[in-house]
């Protein structure tokens, strides 16, 4: 057993907790069974529960016996929140949310071996407790007064009201705890700080119930340095789904973190020794342009959450989008999402001559955020700072065709050398009678 109290502290990831002396005594003593809970309001999770997730993994790999909850009940009636009620999804979407989750917690943590974690899912017993059963039984443990205390509560009060359906949120939450306190001796909650109410609540109702003294420890909320919310872009939140965040903005996530985040996201998210991570940390001091810290942390979490396959891929489509590797050899989703994160925008037909089937490359770069309009476009070609496929156009009237098309889709225009946009421009493919009609290229952007 190793001591993971001291490795949270050193890594910034203990916002709350009960005595952890105590604690840290306790899991000295033998492997704590421990939970988190999941709840399925959306179908996949996204950076604010890896926060959770990992920590769980770390907890696993010091010895403890991780319960991962995935909450079919609770994410039916939905947690408060200080801006407004939850909407209410019907229960056979929450239960097809609920398999995906799963799912996604199964690649983190390991389900054999000594510290085998456990998959559970708290509609099984939930759904069982009657109104009478749940208001004698458990409600009569709850002090209403302290019930509202609870900030998100206390500031929903404060406004247009809660309903009574998520001021029983924490009801639920307590019970789950000592639910699987009883039934796999679950002696430790862990969560988010903005869950500290609803885990001392737990910690409470095991007390009241059977004289057993429990634990509960919080991780902070993650802020950005510059004051907004961590896990947020331009584009939303960003999910550990391929399909809803692609692994290359997942890794450009990562690749675009402040410097004065970098540090923290490393202590927070990597498994990477404190040693290692102490030298990424002077480094970003001594050498911010070469943005190893950022290079390190995106290469490991892209590989935890998408595999070595995806990381490989992305790395080499950021390679080659900027003039370090052979375009044509990078893999086409791959490349597809790159553009799109870049910027992509579509070509219209109209731009093409009906009789050459081509379009001036000055007309292409016009259409893309590159540049303000032609005329910069013309300068641009003419200073010499403009590219297509990585290779320097220098003459203004030069052809784009069907040629030039990488997997009979995609342009990639740069303007100097590190801004570069996609074009969609698989209508050159369809006039030089290449591509058949009706193939779905995906949306599109027209900025026509």
């Amino acid at each position: 057993m190793t001591d993971v109290i001291a490795d949270l502290t050193w890594r910034g990831l203990i916002a709350d907790s009960t005595d952890l002396t105590v604690l840290r005594d306790r899991m000295a003593d033998g492997p704590v069974t421990f939970y988190c809970g999941f709840d399925p309001t959306a179908p996949s999770l996204h950076l604010g529960n890896l926060v959770q997730i990992l920590t769980m993994r770390r907890l696993q790999d010091a010895g403890h016996r991780p319960l991962a909850l995935v909450g079919g009940a609770t994410g039916l009636i939905g947690d408060p929140k200080e801006t407004g009620e939850r909407t209410l999804n019907d229960p056979d979407t929450v239960a097809g949310w609920v398999g995906r989750i799963e799912d996604q917690l199964r690649r983190f943590l390991a389900f054999d071996g000594p510290a085998a974690a456990r998959m559970v899912n708290n509609l099984e017993w939930t759904e069982p407790l009657g109104a009478i059963g749940l208001l004698r039984d458990i409600g009569k443990h709850f002090s209403v007064n302290r019930m509202l205390d609870r900030e998100a509560v206390a500031a929903r009060l404060a406004g247009g009201g809660i309903s009574y359906t998520e001021f029983s949120y924490q009801v639920l939450q307590a019970n789950d705890f000592l639910h699987l306190h009883r039934e796999f001796g679950c002696d430790l909650q862990t969560g988010g700080s903005d869950q500290w109410g609803n885990l001392t609540a737990g910690v409470d109702l095991i007390r009241r119930v059977t004289g057993n003294h429990v634990h509960a420890l919080t991780t902070p909320l993650l802020v950005k340095a510059d004051g907004t919310k961590f896990g947020k872009t331009e584009t939303g939140t960003v999910w550990l789904d391929p399909d809803r965040t692609s692994p290359y903005a997942f890794y450009q996530f990562w690749i675009n973190a402040d410097d004065r985040d970098v540090g923290r996201w490393l202590r927070v998210f990597s498994f990477l020794p404190a040693e290692q991570i102490e030298e990424l940390e002077a480094a970003t001091l001594e050498r911010p342009h070469a943005r190893e810290a950022q290079r390190a942390l995106a290469a490991e979490l892209t590989t935890l959450v998408h595999g070595q396959a995806a990381t490989d891929a992305v790395v080499a489509a950021s390679a080659a989008l900027f003039g370090r590797g052979d375009l044509t050899q990078v893999d086409p989703d791959t490349l597809s999402a790159a553009l799109t994160e870049a910027g992509a925008v579509a070509l219209d037909r109209a731009d093409i001559d009906g009789e050459t089937g081509a379009v001036p490359f000055v007309t292409l770069l016009a259409r893309t955020p590159l540049v303000a309009g032609t005329s910069a476009a013309r300068r641009a070609v003419t200073d010499g700072g403009a590219s297509l496929n990585n290779q320097r156009i220098t003459d203004l009237d030069h052809p784009v065709t069907a040629a030039d098309l990488i997997d009979q889709r995609w342009l990639v225009v740069r303007k100097g050398k590190r801004h570069i946009a996609g074009v969609d421009a698989a209508e050159l493919a369809h006039v030089a009678g290449t591509t058949p009609d009706g193939v779905d290229r995906g949306p599109r952007q027209s900025l026509l």
